[in-house]
């Protein structure tokens, strides 16, 4: 696991434009603002990028590659969805390292997150009424995320959203779900949120 992902905080910053296919984030540590992650989903297809324009946005698939320091680490990807959404997460060398399923009906979004072997981790549990996102595994509380408010003009003219996830410092370093963790913050924005 690269040594990037030990952090209990990073502010995650969707890249701004009214007309982008791509889904593009950079990862900061939040006090510095100092780039850590890279996340771009290069080889976007024609057809794909034509569906993200209009209201099937949501069921397009799409294939996230984080890379810190020019060096892939994460890949996050999902096919075309029709009702729920099944996503998989890959290290830097294309092995599986878990996933995430959506729950269908969830009021506020839901998903199980699974290691390699599809074993549960935890939960990632949205609020309907806010921006907060919980992980949990059972009653503990691993992770939060929350979205930061990016201004008037970002927020009313284009899709860009603005996150900061906060790992519990008991969460031991190296642990399996803090790389499923920091991909679960893209998931939310491509999934839920768009």
């Amino acid at each position: 696991m690269d040594p990037v992902l030990n952090r209990n905080a990073f502010f995650v910053k969707e890249f701004v434009g009214m007309f982008k296919a791509a889904n593009e984030f950079d990862v900061l540590d939040p006090a510095t603002q100092e780039k850590l992650l890279a996340c771009r989903e290069p080889g976007l297809g024609v057809v794909t990028k034509m569906l993200r324009f209009t209201d099937y946005k949501r069921m397009t698939p799409f294939h996230v590659v984080v890379t810190s320091q020019g060096r892939s680490i994460l890949e996050v990807k999902r096919g075309v969805s029709l009702f729920v959404s099944n996503v998989s997460i890959f290290d830097g060398s294309g092995r599986r390292i878990g996933g995430f399923k959506q729950k269908f009906f969830s009021i506020g979004g839901k998903f199980e997150v699974f290691d390699a072997d599809d074993r549960p981790v935890c939960t990632l549990q949205g609020k309907w009424t806010s921006w907060e996102f919980s992980f949990k595994a059972g009653e503990r509380e691993l992770a939060r995320v929350t979205k930061k408010w990016a201004g008037l003009g970002q927020e009313m003219f284009t899709s860009a959203d603005n996150y900061v996830l906060e790992i519990r410092p008991d969460v031991p370093p190296d642990h399996p779900a803090r790389p499923l963790i920091l991909a679960a913050v893209l998931v939310i924005d491509m999934v839920l949120k768009e």
